[in-house]
C-alpha cells in the first residue's frame, strides 16, 4: 500500500543540535512546536505530556540521550570512551527514566543508548545519534508491517472502535493500532472507524480524530460512556488499542478505559485486538498484577482545557493506565509475530523462543 498517502502528521523532529516536539497538549486547536535544547528540556516535555504514546516516549528520550552527549562533548573535550561518557550521562539518562513509569518502551530505548556506546571509542558520539536514528526507522517499519498484519485480522465491511491515541502522534509515524485502522482502511477492510473521547486528557477527540481527518479516514467520534450502546448495535466488529506494557502471560497495560473495553466486548462477541511494537514487551513482568500503573493529579480530572468543572474540596482518584487481561484479549499484533488468544506458553514460543525478547 501507498503508506505515505495515510501518513501526514510528524510529532517528533530531529534538528541536529535540538529536538522539536509538537505540543499534543493544545491540539488540534493550535499546532506549535515545543524546542529541546537538553535532555532536562526533553524529560520535562515527557512528563508534562508535550509528547505522549509509548514509542514516541522512547524516541523522544533517545534523543533527549543525544543532547546530554553532545553538551558533554562540548564541556569535556577529546573523551576517547564510550564506557567513560556513559559514566558522566548516567544522571541524564535516570533523569528521562523517570520522566514516565509505566510504559516499557522508555526503559528499553535508553538501555539501547546505553549499549550503544559500551566499548566505543572516540567514535562514541556518533554511534549515539547513529542508534537514536535506528530506533526511529525501525519503529517506522515495524508499524508498516504491525498494520498490514494486524489488517490481514480483519473481515471486509468490518467496522472498528479505538481507543486513546496510537498513531502517528504516539510513534515515529502511521502508528500502531491506528496503523491498523489505516492499512485497513486502504484495503477495503474496514468501512466504518468509531473513536472513544478517552478521558481525562481527550486523546482520542483531541489528537485521533484529527489525525484520521489529516489522512481523509471518516471517524465518528463517541463519548467513552457510549461504547456498550455502540457494540451492541452491531456496528462494531473489532475494538482495536494500542500498549504501554505486555506482560510474559498477555497481560496488557494500556491506557485507562481500556479493561472495560475489553470486558464489553467480550459479552457483545467483539474482538479484542492489541497492536504494539515488540520492544511493549517486558517478558520480565510476569502478569499485569505486578505493573506500577501511574497515578496522576487529581486536578487532571477536575478541569477540561484548563478550565474547572468540579467543586473545590471534591476528592478525585486518576490512575492513567489499567490493566486488560489475557483472557479478554483475542490478539496481540507486533511487528515480529502475532499471537492469537495469547496465554503463557504462546507468548513465550512466540518471543521468547524467536529470540524476539
Amino acid at each position: 500500500m501507498d503508506f505515505d498517502a495515510y501518513d501526514h502528521v510528524r510529532p517528533i523532529r530531529w534538528l541536529g543540535d535540538r529536538l522539536e516536539l509538537l505540543d499534543q497538549r493544545i491540539l488540534p486547536l493550535e499546532e506549535e512546536y515545543v524546542a529541546c535544547a537538553d535532555a532536562d528540556a526533553v524529560a520535562g516535555a515527557i512528563r508534562e505530556l508535550v509528547v505522549r504514546g509509548a514509542p514516541a516516549i522512547g524516541i523522544a528520550a533517545a534523543w533527549g540521550v543525544v543532547l546530554a552527549a553532545q553538551a558533554l562533548a562540548r564541556q569535556r573535550p577529546g573523551i576517547d570512551s564510550g564506557d567513560f561518557a556513559l559514566a558522566e550521562l548516567e544522571p541524564a539518562i535516570a533523569t528521562l527514566l523517570k520522566a514516565r513509569p509505566t510504559a516499557v518502551n522508555l526503559a528499553w530505548a535508553l538501555q539501547r543508548m546505553r549499549r550503544a556506546m559500551q566499548g566505543a571509542g572516540v567514535d562514541w558520539l556518533p554511534r549515539l545519534a547513529a542508534e537514536a536514528e535506528q530506533i526511529v526507522s525501525e519503529d517506522l517499519a515495524g508499524n508498516h508491517a504491525m498494520g498490514l498484519a494486524g489488517a490481514n485480522l480483519i473481515e471486509p465491511g468490518s467496522g472498528v472502535l479505538t481507543h486513546c491515541n496510537t498513531g502517528s502522534l504516539a510513534t515515529a509515524g502511521f502508528g500502531t493500532a491506528l496503523g491498523v485502522v489505516r492499512a485497513g482502511v486502504a484495503q477495503g477492510r474496514i468501512a466504518r472507524v468509531f473513536a472513544g473521547e478517552t478521558r481525562p486528557w481527550l486523546q482520542g477527540a483531541r489528537l485521533t480524530v484529527w489525525e484520521l481527518q489529516k489522512d481523509g479516514i471518516d471517524a465518528t467520534l463517541i463519548a467513552d460512556a457510549a461504547a456498550a450502546h455502540l457494540m451492541a448495535s452491531g456496528q462494531v466488529q473489532w475494538v482495536i488499542v494500542g500498549a504501554d506494557r505486555i506482560c510474559a502471560n498477555g497481560d496488557v497495560a494500556n491506557k485507562i478505559g481500556t479493561h472495560q473495553l475489553a470486558i464489553v466486548a467480550r459479552h457483545f462477541g467483539v474482538k479484542f485486538m492489541v497492536v504494539a511494537a515488540s520492544s511493549t514487551l517486558d517478558m520480565g513482568t510476569a502478569t499485569g498484577a505486578d505493573i506500577e500503573i501511574e497515578l496522576r493529579h487529581a486536578d487532571e480530572l477536575a478541569a477540561v482545557a484548563g478550565k474547572r468543572h468540579v467543586a473545590d474540596g471534591v476528592k478525585a482518584w486518576n490512575p492513567v493506565f489499567d490493566v486488560t487481561l489475557a483472557g479478554l484479549i483475542d490478539a496481540i499484533v507486533t511487528e515480529r509475530g502475532v499471537v492469537m488468544a495469547p496465554q503463557a506458553s504462546k507468548m513465550a514460543l512466540t518471543f521468547v523462543a524467536k529470540g524476539v525478547a
